[in-house]
């Protein structure tokens, strides 16, 4: 079966768990050899799933979220 770039990142959360049919993952597999745009894609979506789950990386500087939602509220008022 021929998928596309929709159906790939359709799937692409699955295809990292390997939790995706065996047959829809080697259709992911033959995309993934031609088409640059999803390998990138899928090693970006790899790179997001490592950072988030290491706390140290996100650490907020003080005051952040109070600042953050200052800025919000001055947006929607304006």
């Amino acid at each position: 079966m021929r998928i596309d770039c929709n159906h790939v990142w359709e799937h692409i959360s699955a295809y990292i768990d390997n939790d995706v049919d065996p047959a829809v993952r080697a259709d992911i597999d033959r995309h993934l050899e031609t088409c640059e745009i999803c390998s990138a894609v899928l090693d970006s979506t790899r790179n997001v799933v490592i950072l988030m789950a290491d706390n140290r990386v996100f650490e907020l500087p003080a005051g952040f979220s109070d600042r953050l939602h200052a800025h919000i509220d001055r947006e929607i008022q304006s």
